[in-house]
């Protein structure tokens, strides 16, 4: 019986150090993306894009591996939570910063933590946050992308149709939202082809495979295409089991 106990001891301790690696990986998911309507003109555009940081301090392993080969930095919200130092959050900012300009949209632990001084953080560090607004990106022959952004779906202040008004019309959108769930108000006319999305970490712990939650994957659906990140922090416990922390740089041109 001693042995029992002290083989299960040892397969409890393994596991929960795999969980904890698993909890704190360093990897980027490298996603090539065409679509038939995406602008030549843009040739292609690369978008770093990392949800979920949560207490996380942003590893100096991931800036090296993308620096210099990221267009677009976007924050899939829960960028803290509560009880996370400002100071913390500022050296991220720093760090995402050196790849290339910075966008945000708000998650549902941002609204957790004195977010008004969040608010303000972000604007010092010239973050633009997509608060149900557009950015439009215009290229050398007059060709746009619109990356759009909605605020938290689950406190009902998302308002997908203003930011739906200040992006161009006749662009190539892009949606940025924290939550999945965006997608039931993407209709086939609003032209969105693809939505960055987080929240769910995967489910973050699968157990015999289950979870409340998929794991993150990029998934074709009938008006868009999804992505739905793992996420690169954890919410409770540091632990994950079957969804790897991870973040993503997504390259996306014509074809």
């Amino acid at each position: 019986m001693g042995y029992i106990i002290v083989l299960l001891l040892i397969v409890g301790a393994s596991l929960i150090l795999y969980m904890l690696k698993e909890a704190f990986l360093n990897h980027v998911e490298l996603h090539n993306m065409t679509f038939a309507d995406f602008p030549n003109s843009f040739g292609e555009v690369s978008i770093f894009f990392i949800s979920d940081i949560h207490k996380r301090l942003i590893s100096n392993n991931i800036i090296n591996e993308v620096i210099g080969k990221t267009d677009i930095v976007i924050i899939g919200g829960d960028l803290t939570e509560k009880r996370v130092p400002f100071e913390r959050v500022k050296e991220n900012l720093e760090k995402l910063k050196q790849l290339g300009p910075v966008y945000f949209v708000w998650g549902n632990n941002d609204y957790e933590t004195d977010y008004r001084k969040l608010d303000a953080i972000l604007l010092d560090y010239g973050v633009k946050i997509l608060d149900n607004t557009a950015a439009i990106f215009e290229s050398a022959n007059g060709d746009k992308l619109s990356l759009l952004g909605v605020d938290a779906v689950d406190q009902e202040r998302d308002r997908l149709d203003l930011a739906l008004l200040d992006a161009d019309e006749g662009s190539f959108k892009i949606l940025a939202s924290h939550y999945p769930t965006i997608t039931k108000k993407v209709l086939p006319e609003h032209n969105i082809r693809l939505v960055l999305s987080g929240h769910t970490h995967g489910g973050q712990i699968h157990i015999f495979g289950y979870s409340p939650f998929k794991k993150g994957k990029v998934e074709k659906l009938e008006n868009t295409t999804l992505l739905i990140s793992n996420g690169y922090g954890t919410t409770g416990v540091p632990l994950r089991l079957g969804a790897p922390a991870q973040c993503h740089l997504i390259t996306i041109k014509n074809g």
